[in-house]
C-alpha cells in the first residue's frame, strides 16, 4: 500500500487507478521510469518544474494531492477486478467529501467509468460530482496507454488547470 500525498488545502486532488509495483517498491506514486504523470503536470502549468516521484512530497506545497481508487499495488491496471474499482470509488467518494479539493482529477477513463457507473463517460468534465466536489476524467498517464502521448495528456491537464482558474506556474 502507498500513502495518500495529502495536505491541509488540496486545491486538485489528482487520483491514480492503483500503485504500480514500482510505486509499491519505493513508496511514490506514479513511480515508473515511463509514466508520464510528472511530465505531463508539469508542462500542463501545475508545477513550477519537473517532479521527481521522490519529490510527491512538495504537491501539497502547490495545492496538489495524489491518491488512487484501489489501494492494491498490480503490475497492470487490468488486474483489478470490477469489486475493487466500486469498492474504491465509494472510499475514493468519502475521501474527496473529506478533504473537499477545488476539483478530482482521475487518471484513467476506464477505472472511472468502472468505479463510479458511468459507462459513457468522456474525458473531460463530468456532469456530476463525485463526494460533492466536481470531477475530470483523464487520460492514464501509463506509458502502457498508448492512446495518448505526453502531448495530449498534458493539454487535458491544462484544460482542467484553465478551467479551475489556476494561473500556470511554469516560467
Amino acid at each position: 500500500m502507498i500513502d495518500d500525498v495529502l495536505g491541509p488545502s488540496i486545491e486538485v486532488l489528482f487520483c491514480g487507478i492503483n500503485p504500480g509495483l514500482m510505486s509499491e517498491a519505493t513508496g511514490h506514486h506514479f513511480a515508473r521510469p515511463g509514466n508520464r504523470f510528472w511530465p505531463a503536470l508539469h508542462l500542463s502549468g501545475f508545477t513550477p518544474r519537473l517532479l521527481a516521484p521522490a519529490e510527491q512530497h512538495l504537491l501539497p506545497s502547490y495545492g496538489l494531492g495524489i491518491t488512487n481508487v484501489v489501494a492494491r499495488p498490480s503490475a497492470k491496471a487490468s488486474e483489478l477486478t470490477r469489486e475493487e474499482l466500486i469498492e474504491g470509488g465509494a472510499r475514493l467518494a468519502g475521501l474527496v467529501a473529506s478533504v473537499r479539493p477545488r476539483a478530482l482529477a482521475v487518471l484513467g477513463i476506464s477505472a472511472y467509468r468502472t468505479a463510479f457507473a458511468r459507462p459513457k463517460a468522456r474525458i473531460g468534465l463530468q456532469p456530476e460530482p463525485v463526494g460533492g466536489v466536481p470531477v475530470w476524467a483523464l487520460p492514464n498517464p501509463s506509458g502502457l496507454n498508448a492512446h495518448w502521448n505526453l502531448a495530449g495528456i498534458a493539454a487535458e491537464l491544462r484544460l482542467l488547470r484553465e478551467h479551475i482558474g489556476w494561473p500556470s506556474r511554469t516560467s
